[in-house]
């Protein structure tokens, strides 16, 4: 490992440089500590990279894409990044669910517009999503252990406890009368990567819904890795320094420091702590769950999506699947470790919002759908056969295409054990005990030693709130 070139040492040192990694640092160094940054990669951002994987000229996101927690997020709006530093790009639809005979469901930004969409269930979407996005809340949401947010946001989080403990088909069913609004709920709960019939996944699929209305679902012009990019400028102009392709393999590596913040899961903080933790601790942390993978496909594309409903070709953000029996029954599937015939199919068109992401007349397409945990299967044909299903012709305009499984996920980032992009199952029980059940889940029984990923509170997404909460934490103590 390359040495420290401060000739003084570091107040902190911060281990792996994914959104929470990068938050955690620039809370310290803004704060004045003496910050090291460090990064197996040789390039910063964790799963926040974008790269050329199929044309020359076509880019392409590896891991995060669309960040709607990223403009809600308490930690990235303390930032105030600026547009010289990162550039949004939204589309004219945040997203959109495609149906059966040429019908689709439009959710847009305007709340008003969906609820018109929806025609007789637009009253019970405005009473069910509408609050779901509401700032208060939201703040109390990716701050689950703050009283005082807690409190502001006390009558939504009522409501929201309510129906949010639902499995997401269940909620479906109860708030909705006709298949449309019930499918676009669905689609919305299986970012959960849970079972829709699990409890909290409809807690899931209201909180996001209500995102779109809100702050809307945008990409990073250029591609996310631009957003990893502006944080380390921030952390250099703060005086952080930043070592990549530094790969930690035992805490005793690592420089002197008061504060080690790790952007980690439990499997590798047990692999690099080893005795620093206690033998009860490291069982607790054996018993994390991970959560299922994804299988990813990047499309470069003659032309735009065929969408069965043109209007589709509007969206930002697809999603591929059916009806809800349909999207219950493939995440059904996955959660007892099947690999769906029908998956649901998780689609990203980059280039409607930001047409620099491809040659002039071209798109680009991010697709993956869910399998079990570390599964070797090939989903290609299955996934296509669902653009099929509702694009028909899309094979027609495939230029070139490039996979993911989750051991190649794994291998790019190892925080995405068996493909899983969320840093541990998100089911009630993890939700409530992560990684463990503690009162300061960030903090380890390890003197001065931190835990940040989407492995801690609030879990996965680009928000940054693990690491910002594991450095307020650290400043504190």
């Amino acid at each position: 490992m390359t040495g420290p070139s401060r000739s003084d040492g570091f107040d902190a040192v911060v281990v792996g440089s994914g959104p929470n990694g990068l938050m955690g640092a620039l809370v310290l160094a803004n704060h004045g500590r003496r910050v090291l940054l460090v990064e197996a990669a040789g390039r910063i951002g964790g799963a926040m990279r974008s790269e050329e994987l199929t044309l020359p000229g076509f880019r392409h996101d590896v891991g995060a894409a669309v960040l709607p927690l990223a403009l809600a997020s308490p930690a990235f709006r303390e930032l105030r990044l600026t547009v010289d530093e990162v550039q949004w790009a939204h589309s004219p639809v945040p997203t959109a669910h495609p149906l059966a005979n040429a019908d689709a469901v439009l959710v847009y930004r305007e709340l008003d517009r969906t609820v018109a969409e929806l025609g007789r269930d637009g009253p019970a979407w405005r009473r069910l999503v509408g609050p779901a996005g509401h700032q208060p809340l939201v703040d109390a949401l990716l701050s689950p252990l703050s009283p005082s947010k807690a409190l502001r946001a006390a009558p939504a989080l009522i409501r929201y406890g309510a129906t949010g403990v639902l499995p997401a088909a269940a909620l479906a069913r109860l708030a909705f009368r006709e298949p449309r609004a019930r499918a676009a709920l669905a689609g919305m709960g299986a970012h959960s990567v849970l079972s829709l019939r699990a409890p909290s996944s409809g807690g899931y699929g209201t909180f996001l819904a209500g995102l779109a209305h809100s702050v809307g679902w945008p990409l990073v012009v250029g591609g996310t890795e631009n957003l990893a990019r502006a944080l380390a400028a921030r952390l250099e102009r703060a005086g952080g320094e930043i070592h990549t392709g530094t790969t930690v393999r035992d805490l005793r590596e690592l420089p002197p420091a008061r504060t080690l913040l790790l952007d980690l899961t439990p499997r590798q903080l047990v692999a690099i702590a080893g005795d620093r933790l206690p033998s009860g601790y490291r069982r607790r942390l054996s018993r994390f769950r991970y959560g299922p993978g994804v299988f990813k496909l990047d499309y470069a594309l003659a032309g735009r999506m065929p969408w069965l409903d043109s209007r589709v070709q509007q969206a930002g953000t697809v999603h591929v699947g059916g009806t809800l029996d349909e999207i219950a029954a493939a995440e059904a599937d996955v959660a007892h470790g099947r690999h769906p015939d029908r998956p649901f199919v998780m689609c990203v068109q980059p280039t409607v919002a930001d047409p620099t992401r491809a040659p002039a007349g071209q798109h680009t397409l991010w697709a993956y759908c869910h399998v079990p945990n570390g599964s070797p299967a090939d989903m290609t044909e299955a996934i296509e056969a669902q653009l099929e299903r509702f694009a028909p012709g899309f094979r027609d305009l495939v230029l070139a295409r490039h996979h993911l499984t989750p051991a190649q996920l794994e291998d790019f980032d190892a925080n995405l054990v068996g493909g899983d992009l969320g840093g541990g199952s998100a089911d009630l029980r993890q939700f409530v005990a992560r990684p463990v059940l503690a009162a300061r889940p960030w903090s380890t029984p390890a003197r001065g030693v931190y835990l940040c990923s989407a492995s801690t509170p609030p879990g996965g997404g680009v928000h940054g709130m693990g690491g910002w909460h594991a450095a307020h934490l650290a400043l504190r103590d």
